[in-house]
C-alpha cells in the first residue's frame, strides 16, 4: 500500500513544503493539496518548489475540475512538471466542489468530466487529441506520463470512472462503504471491456494520531461536513433509497446549509450535525495499532493507496508516527499477503 499526505495550500508556502519534505522523508509516496483557488494559495506554483526540494514524492490535486482550469493548461502544467523533474505528477479530478462553488458556479455534467479526462490525459501523455474542432498536441512534450484519478460517490460517477478512469479516489475511510464502492467501479470497468484490477484505489480521509477522542473528533469533524455536500447532491438526485448505502446518506438529515469560506477547516461552524459515528467512520483516528488495524481491512478490499488529510493541530507527530510505525506495519501485512 501506497501512501499519500493531503495539504492545503494556506500561506505561507514554505510550510506546505516543508511538510511535504517531512512526508518523503517519513515514507510517504505522493503529496495531494486542494485545489480551490480562492481559498487557498495556488498549489501549482508550489509543486514546481515541492519536486525541487524532493526526490521520490509523486504530486497532484485532489481534486481539480474541468470547469475552473482550461484543460489544455492543466495538461500543459503537469506535462512540464514532468519535463521538469520526471514524471512525478497525478491528476486527481473531480467534477467540482469548493473551487466552483465559491464562486457561485456549479459542478460540470459528468459528459463534461469525461471528455475533459480524455483532452487531459492525451496531452499530459505527450499524445494528440482532438479538441473543439482541432488537433492538438505538445510540440515541446515527449515522453511525458500523467495519471487521472477520478473523484466521485454517486452511481453514475462511480461508472464512469470504471469506465475511463486510471485510479478512483474515494474521499471517506468507511469499510463497508468502500467495499461497495469499489465494487461498483470494478464492475463498470468489467463492463467496459477493462481490467478492474488496472484501476488504482485511493482512499482519501482524515489522519490523526492520538488518544484524546473527543479532541480528535473535534478536529476532523469538517470532513463530514465535505463529505454531506456531496452525499445531499446524491440524495437530491436518487433520494434516501436504492443503491447508495443508507450509512452514506441518513446522517446529513440535519445539515442545513455550508458556508464554503470554512471548507476543509478544523471547527468549522457548519459541520455540527454530523455526528461522532460518522466522524469515526470515515476517518482515520487513534493510536498507531487503531490506524493499522483499519487501513489492513481497506488493503484487504485492495485498495492501493491510503492519503491522509492533514488538517488538523498535529500534523509532524502523525506524519512521524506513521513513518515509525503504520507504514512499515501495512508494509509488511501487504508483503506477507503475497
Amino acid at each position: 500500500m501506497d501512501f499519500g499526505a493531503v495539504l492545503q495550500t494556506n500561506p505561507p508556502a514554505s510550510r506546505t513544503i516543508h511538510l511535504a519534505r517531512l512526508a518523503e522523508q517519513y515514507g510517504f509516496s505522493h503529496v495531494w493539496t486542494f485545489d480551490s483557488h480562492l481559498l487557498w494559495e495556488e498549489p501549482y506554483v508550489i509543486y514546481s518548489q515541492i519536486l525541487a526540494e524532493t526526490r521520490r514524492i509523486t504530486v497532484g490535486p485532489m481534486v481539480t475540475n474541468p470547469a475552473t482550469r482550461d484543460w489544455t493548461v492543466t495538461a500543459s502544467v503537469f506535462a512540464t512538471l514532468n519535463e521538469m523533474y520526471g514524471n512525478r505528477t497525478v491528476v486527481g479530478i473531480g467534477r467540482g466542489d469548493s473551487a466552483v462553488r465559491v464562486i457561485n458556479g456549479a459542478p460540470t455534467t459528468l459528459a463534461e468530466l469525461r471528455e475533459a479526462i480524455h483532452v487531459i490525459r492525451e496531452l499530459g501523455n505527450s499524445r494528440s487529441v482532438d479538441y473543439k474542432g482541432s488537433t492538438l498536441q505538445f510540440p515541446w512534450s515527449t515522453g511525458s506520463e500523467l495519471e487521472l484519478w477520478v473523484a466521485a460517490y454517486g452511481p453514475l460517477a462511480l461508472k464512469l470512472t470504471g469506465e475511463v478512469g486510471d485510479g478512483f479516489i474515494l474521499q471517506l475511510a468507511d469499510v463497508d462503504i468502500a467495499e461497495w464502492m469499489i465494487g461498483t467501479v470494478r464492475q463498470a470497468a468489467e463492463r467496459a471491456g477493462r481490467d478492474p484490477q488496472s484501476i488504482k484505489f485511493c482512499v482519501a480521509a482524515p489522519m490523526y494520531i492520538g488518544d484524546d477522542w473527543e479532541h480528535m473528533r473535534e478536529q476532523c469533524r469538517w470532513f463530514g461536513g465535505m463529505v454531506g455536500n456531496h452525499v445531499a447532491d446524491i440524495v437530491a438526485k436518487y433520494g434516501t433509497g436504492g443503491a447508495v448505502p443508507k450509512a452514506l446518506t441518513d446522517y446529513i438529515a440535519g445539515r442545513d446549509g455550508y458556508d464554503y469560506n470554512e471548507h476543509g477547516r478544523a471547527g468549522n461552524t457548519h459541520t455540527q450535525f454530523v455526528p461522532d459515528e460518522i466522524v469515526d467512520r470515515f476517518c482515520v483516528l487513534g493510536t498507531a495499532d487503531d490506524h493499522i488495524a483499519k487501513l489492513k481491512q481497506l488493503a484487504e478490499l485492495g485498495v492501493d493507496q491510503f492519503a491522509g488529510y492533514l488538517q488538523h493541530d498535529n500534523k509532524e507527530e502523525t506524519l512521524r508516527v506513521y513513518g515509525e510505525t503504520v507504514i512499515p506495519a501495512l508494509t509488511e501485512h501487504v508483503r506477507a499477503k503475497g
